[in-house]
């Protein structure tokens, strides 16, 4: 135990968030990359990273997010499984996460007041904005496996969030999806556009050959 603990403290001192989901998508399946509809809720949005503080909202409640809030750790993103009736939070709980040290909010739902939320620079990222807060009438385990996007979310896993998309990275996978993503990065960062383009057409025009395509 001692051993895994020392190894996801290690593994989040990573910097993950140099590096764009992007790239993560030479180590990771599909199936570990959120839905589209999970975006960035204001413009100009940072990229984040951090360990997932899961946490499940009953349909039409919010108790057990503003829960979290008090529970996470600086550091955490807190990850939401929810619905999109009701807001499960509004300036007031994104400005005490943030006041708290929590990197951001990623919820499969929806939030309100978000020109507050814009102007303090809270990074959220939801399916959108509906004016009506739910209840808080509705207990649930927190740090629980839950689903967000489409991904099955577990309590420390990294999460990678900016404009391109969500990436879930579960804490085995965690370094080696780090260089993986990072030599990619690197050898991109490395070449000029017309080296691209010579190896790009290359592979193209080869794998067209290759397919018995030819030119009308």
């Amino acid at each position: 135990m001692h051993d895994n603990k020392e190894n996801l403290m290690s593994e989040q001192k990573l910097p993950f968030d140099s590096i764009s989901p992007c790239e993560y998508a030479d180590a990771l399946p599909r199936e570990q990359f959120m839905d589209y509809v999970i975006k960035p809720l204001w413009q100009g949005m940072p990229r984040i990273s951090g360990p997932a503080f899961t946490v499940k909202c009953e349909p039409g409640d919010h108790l057990m997010l503003h829960a979290a809030i008090y529970r996470a750790s600086p550091g955490d993103i807190i990850v939401v499984q929810a619905d999109d009736k009701f807001a499960v939070a509004g300036g007031n709980v994104c400005a005490i996460a943030q006041s708290r040290g929590i990197k951001g909010f990623v919820i499969d739902g929806v939030i309100r007041d978000l020109a507050e939320t814009r102007e303090n620079k809270f990074p959220v990222f939801a399916r959108g904005v509906v004016p009506k807060p739910g209840a808080k009438k509705c207990v649930a385990p927190l740090n629980q496996p839950i689903q967000c996007g489409g991904v099955t979310v577990n309590a420390g896993d990294i999460i990678v969030a900016d404009e391109e998309g969500i990436a879930v990275i579960q804490q085995a996978q965690a370094a080696s999806a780090f260089e993986i993503a990072k030599a990619r990065a690197d050898k991109d960062e490395a070449m000029s556009l017309s080296q691209w383009q010579a190896q790009h057409s290359e592979k193209v025009e080869s794998t067209l050959a290759s397919l018995g395509f030819e030119d009308s």
